[in-house]
């Protein structure tokens, strides 16, 4: 029997506002019209948190459908290979499937897996992973491990950055996240469900004071909030601290710091471990930041370097380190190869721990660490495809790829953590 989906989740999921009516001038016809009605089994979910399934062979991209559901779906784009189609009825669920717990998903574009159950989700990012290393890094054989939990599923984000543009002619002043399927487009959103309740309490007041002012903004913009040890805070420019795994940080509330803090000390006593645990003295923390690694890190090491191109955050890494009373500790300002000429460490007795940013780390650089060729390597990324592409990098240089344990930073959402360790060859 077909299953309609939920009132709030038919709105969600239904084609949504933004779609025109009429067929857009530069629509592609084939194989299927616009918003023509298709009926298909859900295979699998895309590492963008799409399902996919396929109608005589061709492939259709349904965003929120779930692998195992039989849906009927809107097709409103034809690319070259594929096509992309909005959910109008689920007519065979998956038993995984759940109630999200905002009104607004599937309209706003911040989450894509509220309507899949939590160990569900868990399980697909291992196979995310799994499926990267092997279709990217070319290791079929890659040990995962199961996905690491976040200790909140929900109200786990410390830090909410949402968007704002000025007052459409309408008058309406959308404070919010972009809607899913779009790129320019904002959802009001009042309350995030992902983000933690001192955040949402503070929500509220900021929305209010930003609307005051509404008539005067010739822009759009971004508007800050972020739980911290000070509590909340909305100015950029703040100081602000956090405590990680008995550690104390100071950090500017607009800079990077990891928004997940139930989770991160995890991560971290992880990513440790696994840099000692083949009885390096030395550490060097690549891609530093404001030195958490490094830190966090100090009584497992005899030394610690840290490197990170931003001077900004080397000079706040320097003082965490006096606040720490981490003599052991020294940070440098510098692009991230430059380390290997300064640092003075033996390679058989030193761990190199990367942290790099999403788009991972550039091949000049891979080669320098494959030539300084330090005994352990611990690769934290939270982009498992980058972090596959240089993992066959060093896995064709001289290192064995140990194992790789995503951690579930994210709840809810596509985004995964990994930690990539690998050891030297022979």
């Amino acid at each position: 029997m077909a299953t309609a989906l939920a009132p709030r989740a038919k709105t969600a999921h239904h084609v949504p506002l933004f779609r025109m009516n009429t067929v857009p001038p530069n629509f592609n016809a084939k194989p299927f019209a616009y918003h023509q009605e298709i009926t298909l089994e859900i295979e699998t979910l895309t590492n963008l948190g799409i399902g996919l399934g396929r109608v005589d062979g061709w492939v259709v991209m349904v965003a929120f459908a779930l692998p195992g559901e039989t849906v009927r779906a809107s097709v409103f784009r034809n690319r070259a290979n594929y096509s992309e189609a909005d959910i109008v009825e689920v007519l065979k669920p998956s038993p995984s499937r759940v109630s999200p717990e905002c009104p607004l998903f599937g309209v706003c574009g911040g989450c894509q897996y509220q309507n899949l159950a939590y160990p569900e989700q868990l399980l697909w990012k291992e196979r995310q992973v799994r499926e990267a290393l092997a279709r990217i890094g070319g290791l079929p054989d890659a040990v995962v491990r199961h996905t690491h939990p976040s200790p909140r599923p929900y109200h786990y984000r410390a830090k909410l950055t949402p968007h704002y543009e000025p007052p459409r002619r309408d008058g309406a002043f959308p404070i919010g996240f972009l809607r899913a399927g779009s790129k320019r487009a904002l959802v009001d959103v009042p309350q995030c469900p992902i983000a933690t309740e001192a955040v949402n309490a503070a929500l509220p007041k900021v929305r209010a004071d930003l609307t005051a002012h509404a008539a005067k903004l010739k822009r759009g913009g971004t508007v800050l909030l972020r739980e911290t040890r000070e509590g909340v805070v909305t100015d950029p420019g703040n100081l602000v601290s956090a405590e990680v795994a008995g550690t104390k940080f100071q950090f500017t509330a607009g800079d990077f710091f990891q928004n997940n803090p139930f989770i991160l000390p995890e991560l971290v006593d992880y990513a440790l471990a696994e840099a000692a645990a083949g009885g390096a003295r030395n550490l060097l923390d690549v891609y530093c930041g404001v030195g958490v690694f490094a830190l966090c890190g100090r009584s497992q090491f005899e030394h610690c370097l840290g490197v990170e191109v931003n001077a900004d955050a080397v000079r706040r890494a320097q003082s965490n380190a006096a606040l720490n009373h981490a003599a052991n500790c020294e940070f440098l300002a510098g692009a991230a190869e430059a380390i290997f000429a300064r640092a003075k460490f033996p390679p058989t007795e030193t761990a190199v721990l990367l942290d790099p940013p999403r788009a991972g780390c550039d091949e000049p650089f891979l080669r320098q660490l494959l030539a300084y060729g330090p005994a352990r390597i611990v690769y934290v990324s939270c982009d498992p495809a980058t972090q596959a592409r240089d993992l066959k990098i060093l896995v064709a240089g001289s290192y064995q790829l140990h194992h790789a344990q995503p951690f579930d930073f994210f709840p809810q959402t596509r985004h995964i953590e990994c930690v990539a360790t690998l050891v030297k060859a022979g």
